[in-house]
């Protein structure tokens, strides 16, 4: 009974060995996979682009849009004619940073925080963004996740993808040498 079994065993093996096609690897069409990509990546942006416009009209802000796709609303200002950011200076600026749902991630708790504009390792909207402010406005800047922390977000409280909301307030424009203020070099 043994040696019938471990016959049948064997031709059974020999047999679907001999009937199984052989199967080929299809080549991965890369092209393909990049329009993929592309054309998932621009639905996800309009899908975000739809929320933060969401998000304005919710708050009845009267943003402005830069081409970047960044916007911001300046709701408090104190003095036009004091200076503006520049890229190479350094700013003193207070912060919270929201998600769109209003919940906070981040804030200087009233501790101004600095970084050389252009230069330091800080979300690229920001960069942009404390540029259309003088020393003392208070302003809410929208940055879509391209312009934020991108696919990965910060890997702790900001999620992938996720679009950002600061409240600031260029608290102070410095020389990025002397780290003397230039407020008073207009």
């Amino acid at each position: 009974m043994d040696k019938l079994i471990y016959t049948f065993l064997f031709f059974s093996l020999v047999l679907s060995s001999c009937t199984q096609e052989e199967k080929k690897e299809k080549p991965i069409d890369y092209k393909q996979v990049n329009e993929g990509m592309i054309l998932r990546n621009k639905i996800w942006h309009e899908q975000e682009m739809m929320d933060i416009d969401a998000f304005v009209k919710r708050h009845k802000w009267n943003v402005i849009t830069t081409g970047t796709g960044l916007k911001y609303v300046i709701y408090e200002s104190k003095d036009t004619t004091a200076p503006k950011a520049k890229e190479g200076m350094l700013v003193k600026v207070n912060y919270s940073i929201s998600l769109l749902n209003d919940s906070i991630c981040y804030t200087s708790e009233g501790e101004p925080q600095e970084f050389l504009v252009g230069m330091d390792n800080v979300e690229s909207g920001l960069h942009e963004g404390v540029t259309y402010l003088h020393i003392g406005d208070k302003a809410k800047i929208i940055l879509s996740s391209n312009l934020a922390f991108g696919l990965i977000g910060d890997m702790d409280q900001i999620p992938p993808q996720s679009p950002l909301v600061y409240d600031i307030e260029l608290v102070d424009v410095l020389d990025a040498n002397t780290h003397k203020s230039i407020r008073n070099e207009k």
